[in-house]
């Protein structure tokens, strides 16, 4: 995700004791995994987890993959290499990380929600030039020093290209889930943004959010916001 503060289901909750979706990973009284159809996507996702962000209740890492024809998620803190934590071979520099880091709204030229970013993380005014030819997208999902420790654990990433997003809306979690930074977006909100943006197919963007949005009303149902 563009991280936000992680909310844990209590041990004490019904839902914890119940029988866990095989795709998403929830309860099965909160997956939607059975509504769901993956959308077709050229540029592929990475989504590398924090092993400490594995939010069961309001976590979106494996629903965004479950969302998407051609997506991966993997949960640890280090890999010697993309292709390592892809599973297969892959070239890095045709690849993008997705990490804000320190930049700040004011950052960003006027109205771009998309901004590529040099070896110093300063934005790069190529418009979508550079964007159109990757193959694909890495994601951290994490609290914001998770996704920092993330960046630093792996230092293939800097052979990679950096993005980063400035949306104009705040998350769809609203309430149920507090963010330290208004940018902050959820894993799936974040995915769909930047592949909608890349492919030039904002359906990408809206299925996701769709999807998303049948989660969190599963959520605000089951009383888990409570």
């Amino acid at each position: 995700m563009n991280p936000t503060t992680k909310t844990a289901l209590p041990a004490s909750d019904p839902l914890a004791a119940e029988e866990i979706c095989p795709l998403c990973g929830k309860p099965m009284s909160l997956s939607v995994c059975n509504e769901i159809v993956p959308v077709e996507n050229r540029v592929e996702l990475l989504v590398l987890q924090h092993p400490q962000e594995q939010d069961k209740a309001l976590g979106t890492a494996r629903l965004a993959v479950v969302s998407l024809k051609r997506a991966t998620h993997r949960i640890g803190l280090s890999w010697p290499s993309l292709s390592k934590a892809l599973g297969r071979q892959a070239d890095p520099k045709r690849w993008a990380v997705l990490y804000l880091g320190a930049l700040r709204p004011k950052d960003f030229p006027s109205g771009r929600e998309v901004m590529m970013l040099d070896r110093k993380g300063k934005p790069v005014d190529d418009r979508d030039s550079g964007l159109a030819h990757l193959e694909g997208i890495v994601v951290f999902d994490g609290t914001w020093s998770q996704a920092k420790a993330l960046w630093w654990r792996n230092p293939w990433v800097l052979k990679a290209h950096r993005v980063a997003l400035n949306p104009k809306r705040p998350s769809l979690y609203g309430t149920l889930r507090r963010e330290p930074r208004r940018e902050g977006l959820s894993t799936i909100e974040a995915a769909g943004m930047l592949i909608a943006k890349i492919e030039k197919r904002p359906e990408i963007e809206q299925r996701l959010s769709e999807n998303f949005q049948k989660m969190l009303t599963k959520l605000r149902t089951s009383g888990v916001s409570r």
